[in-house]
């Protein structure tokens, strides 16, 4: 196998919010990094973090 397992392309991420008003997250409701306007699924830092580690390859 030539590509690595894990490998899956680019990571989007979504673009930080200037300033207040922040979305809240969608598991904690604690303010997250992206402005109010952002259409979709809003994780705050803590819980982006706990996302990743449980969808990381574990090798």
């Amino acid at each position: 196998m030539s590509e690595d397992y894990c490998t899956s392309g680019p990571v989007r991420r979504t673009p930080a919010a200037d300033g207040p008003p922040y979305a809240e997250c969608v598991l904690c409701r604690e303010p997250s990094e992206y402005p109010e306007s952002y259409r979709g699924i809003t994780l705050c830092p803590r819980c982006e973090w706990q996302e990743a580690q449980r969808t990381a390859c574990s090798g």
